[in-house]
């Protein structure tokens, strides 16, 4: 396979999972806010939210106030975000365009049709100079339902070689930062300084990071107790069973970067890397991940996957 075709379609992947999670961030968001003031700031959330999807250095070159309007107009819609859900989907189509024959007609026609779906609730968007919440959680909702629809289409009917392990690859090096983003951020920024671990203000906020990553209803059912960020910790870092874990997000990336080497018949660098964090995931510990630090684990964790990625990059996709 051409390295070119293999960056597109790692890249839509990537962009398609990067906006399904973008559209989940900004929904647990908007409940967060919605909130009485007694169980949340919504000025704190919404600054939270630019941290978590990484705008926050560019948000304030355009923006005065972190508010709900401004916040949810710049990670959905503006075109000056290079990674809002708006580009996410047209960067997404550019990709998928150049690598049609690589990708199966359902997958094609799921990703043109979500673009020129786009376009509507864009045109309309700008009409209105905001949008209500009614249309703002049907956008989400379609936002959603286009990168399942890609991500299944994709499972379902693309052949098992390295244009569908490349495909594979994006969707799990864009899981991994997103989980631990949304993890590292509510540790750091959404609990107020006030407030002790396990309080209301905690509980509220622990289950819209639960809702954002449709990890709710999954840790009723491997917990059976309470909402406990420990506890949610462990589900989102090192449980394999949970399919936006950490490492299971890990277990297949090395499944797929060690079939890639089977084909090309040779490993290299990425698989190297790889194989190294998958076996320090499943080498920790949750109470030790506490007591040496949440946010040095995860900010050390983002810090290599973003490592991986280049090496990926180096190793495959540059021609």
């Amino acid at each position: 396979m051409l390295a070119r075709t293999a960056d597109n379609l790692f890249w839509v992947s990537r962009y398609l999972e990067r906006a399904d999670f973008l559209s989940r961030l900004i929904e647990a968001s908007s409940r967060i806010a919605a909130l009485p003031t007694a169980y949340a700031t919504a000025q704190d959330e919404w600054k939270s939210v630019l941290i978590a999807s990484g705008a926050d250095e560019t948000f304030f070159d355009h923006f005065d106030t972190a508010d709900e309007a401004n916040v949810i107009a710049y990670l959905a819609f503006d075109e000056r975000n290079l990674s809002s859900i708006r580009n996410c989907i047209e960067f997404g189509r550019t990709n998928a365009r150049a690598v049609r024959t690589a990708l199966t007609v359902e997958m094609w026609e799921g990703i043109n049709s979500a673009w020129l779906e786009l376009k509507k609730f864009e045109a309309a968007h700008k009409a209105q100079g905001r949008i209500d919440r009614e249309d703002l959680i049907g956008f989400l909702d379609y936002v959603k339902t286009t990168s399942s629809l890609y991500d299944g289409s994709g499972y379902r009917s693309m052949l098992r070689n390295d244009a569908y392990y490349f495909s594979r690859l994006g969707v799990y090096v864009e899981r991994a930062d997103n989980t631990a983003r949304v993890l590292d951020v509510k540790f750091h920024v959404l609990l107020p300084e006030q407030e002790t671990v396990g309080g209301s203000v905690d509980y509220f906020q622990w289950s819209a990071i639960l809702r954002s990553v449709s990890a709710l209803t999954a840790y009723h059912w491997v917990y059976r107790e309470s909402i406990k960020p420990w506890n949610v910790a462990d589900l989102l870092i090192l449980r394999p069973e949970m399919p936006r874990s950490l490492i299971s997000c890990y277990d297949n990336i090395v499944r797929f970067l060690d079939a890639i080497a089977a084909q090309y018949g040779r490993q290299g660098a990425s698989q190297r890397h790889a194989r190294n964090m998958k076996r320090r995931l499943e080498g920790a510990l949750i109470g030790e991940i506490f007591q040496s630090g949440l946010h040095e684990f995860v900010d050390e964790f983002v810090t290599d996957n973003n490592r991986l990625g280049a090496e990926i990059t180096e190793q495959y996709l540059i021609g």
